[in-house]
């Protein structure tokens, strides 16, 4: 695969991926307190998940972390399958965060695209001409999709804009999603992949394939993906 060892990290099973995952995005939040607050952006999935409560019981001043969203599923905050939802209840509520320091993708407009300019404002508050997050943390879904950007998606050609809506093929279809000019400008990004059923799609993006999360590419900051056995061989469980 088209991958450096110092980008790649390999573990036996998920829940070590997932232990130092954690380790990892934690020395990172704090490297991004030495310049103010640290600002974090989460996405879905079971790999993150995971990855999440271990973060929970990361010593960590929270009242300084600046916590927003990938991407989102356009459903309320407190729908099953929502992501704010999944990561309220992993991370965010079992730590001393203040509310005011929480910031979800608005999934309450009747047009998406309002959603998408409202959040897109409120980046630029928080960053405007300087760099980006801190730390970004994605997935790969087995279409090789990452965030909500799917292969195909206008959102993948956009230069410009930091959110748009997207559409996925599977329920729910409306979603948001940061896009790559924003995501480029991360200081670091960290892939989680576990489960044999991600294998082509890993394999893909690490070789630089055809597919959304191979156009992942900081331009100023790291890139570490973070992956167990079953997904690196396509063996092992799903």
């Amino acid at each position: 695969m088209g991958m450096t060892d110092e980008r790649l990290h390999k573990f036996p099973s998920a829940d070590e991926l997932s232990r130092a995952a954690a380790q990892a995005i934690a020395g990172d939040l704090r490297r991004g307190m030495e310049q103010g607050d640290a600002t974090i952006a989460l996405s879905g999935g079971d790999t993150p998940r995971a990855t999440y409560r271990h973060l929970a019981d990361a010593d960590l001043p929270w009242e300084r972390i600046q916590v927003y969203w990938a991407g989102e599923r356009y459903v309320p905050h407190d729908a099953e399958d929502s992501n704010y939802r999944m990561e309220r209840e992993t991370l965010l509520d079992p730590v001393p965060i203040p509310d005011y320091n929480i910031h979800p993708m608005p999934t309450d407009a009747p047009d998406p695209e309002d959603a998408a300019g409202a959040y897109e404002e409120l980046l630029w508050d928080q960053f405007g001409a300087g760099l980006g997050f801190d730390v970004i943390v994605l997935g790969i879904g087995r279409d090789g999709h990452t965030a909500s950007l799917f292969a195909g998606s206008p959102a993948l050609e956009e230069k410009e804009r930091w959110v748009v809506p997207a559409m996925a093929l599977a329920e729910p279809r409306r979603r948001l999603t940061l896009t790559l000019p924003i995501i480029s400008r991360a200081r670091a990004v960290h892939f989680l992949v576990t489960g044999a059923g991600k294998h082509e799609a890993l394999t893909r993006a690490l070789e630089g394939g055809d597919c959304p999360a191979a156009l992942v590419r900081p331009s100023g900051g790291t890139l570490a993906w973070w992956v167990d056995e079953a997904a690196l061989r396509g063996s092992g469980g799903d």
